[in-house]
């Protein structure tokens, strides 16, 4: 994309590789690097010193706060939230001198979900769609939409609605979400909206 057509706005420190996709309203902060290859969408909110990597998916609307490493193998989807500081692997058994790109393994975040600050993402596990990491979590295994997941490892405490609140189910299996009053079953340990 040649300058004339930006409609994105980068710091002037921040640093856009050539190569890479960056959605219309997206806004990139101090001392960033959007590498090559890697695809942001429109409305993004990348703050300082944030490391988008080669092959890094963004969707509409992520906002990914200061200090954040986002490794090659990472898909995030709309709406996403990363918080400040956390991170994410690409191989799980990273060795100085054994080059290991070839075994990068996938990580993929849902819609809407919400990963707190220095939480780490062990990668190839894949975060469920409006699921809620707590600060300092460490992520190893898959976790699933909904769920509210804290700790080193991380272990899940409880379920959370799309706009960010704990839901207590009664004994039928449904809860209802105290800002949006939107409704939700609890079946077979899963949540799903009602409609």
């Amino acid at each position: 994309m040649n300058s004339v057509e930006k409609n994105y706005f980068a710091h002037e420190t921040s640093v856009i590789d050539e190569g890479s996709q960056i959605g219309a309203g997206t806004k990139i902060w101090h001392f960033s690097h959007i590498m090559s290859g890697s695809v942001l969408g429109e409305g993004c909110n990348i703050g300082q010193n944030v490391v988008i990597s080669p092959g890094v998916v963004l969707g509409r609307n992520v906002k990914v706060q200061n200090n954040v490493s986002v490794y090659t193998g990472v898909t995030c989807e709309d709406d996403v939230f990363l918080g400040p500081s956390c991170v994410f692997t690409n191989v799980t058994n990273p060795r100085s001198a054994v080059n290991r790109k070839s075994e990068y393994a996938r990580t993929k975040v849902g819609r809407g979900a919400t990963i707190g600050a220095n939480s780490t993402i062990v990668c190839g596990h894949d975060i469920g769609e409006y699921a809620f990491i707590g600060a300092g979590a460490v992520i190893t295994k898959t976790v699933k939409p909904y769920a509210l997941v804290v700790g080193n490892p991380a272990i899940q405490i409880g379920w959370i609605s799309k706009y960010g609140h704990r839901l207590q189910f009664d004994t039928t299996g449904n809860a209802k979400c105290p800002e949006s009053g939107e409704k939700y079953q609890l079946k077979d340990g899963k949540v799903n909206p009602l409609g």
